[in-house]
């Protein structure tokens, strides 16, 4: 038997060693999107990654190839996130980004998934992913093995990324 409780948003203090500290920032470009329809799972839509940049000190380039969200927007308000890409670092190297998150579709939110010429700031709804990167080169080994959470906005051109490692 579930019960119901009355939980509270509250800030904590992190833990000691976990310390988020910013990376860089993603401004990923939306392409055309599909709407596969509603399955066993839920309402799945794949949109396509078109292009986008990365700037921060140690990791900033350009998003390239084949990239997409094979998002499922769930009948509980959030939509669940399963993107992957690729960036081109400044330097040569290819970083392959990968990240579930969740996106609270709301008031604000909601418009903006729809029509371009709308966007919102990071308060207006719950967005928040996990990236995870691997690279083979030595320069950037450090991607694997680095824990990064980031918070979105929905913007004109598609989506951005304040990218923090824990």
């Amino acid at each position: 038997m579930r019960t119901s409780l009355d939980c509270q948003t509250r800030a904590v203090d992190a833990p000691a060693g976990i310390i988020p500290t910013y990376e860089c920032t993603f401004e990923i470009g939306m392409g055309a999107s599909w709407f596969v329809g509603t399955g066993g799972s839920g309402n799945r839509v794949v949109g396509a990654v078109a292009g986008g940049t990365v700037t921060g000190t140690r990791l900033h380039g350009t998003l390239v190839g084949p990239g997409a969200d094979w998002a499922l927007l769930g009948g509980d308000g959030y939509a669940r996130l399963d993107v992957r890409m690729q960036m081109e670092a400044h330097d040569g190297p290819i970083v392959f980004v990968e990240y579930g998150g969740l996106l609270e579709i709301n008031e604000r939110s909601a418009p903006a998934m729809t029509d371009r010429s709308k966007e919102t700031s990071f308060e207006d709804q719950y967005f928040v992913t996990t990236p995870r990167m691997e690279c083979g080169d030595a320069r950037y080994e450090w991607v694997n093995h680095t824990i990064f959470v980031a918070r979105g906005r929905l913007t004109r051109s598609g989506v951005s990324y304040e990218v923090y490692r824990v």
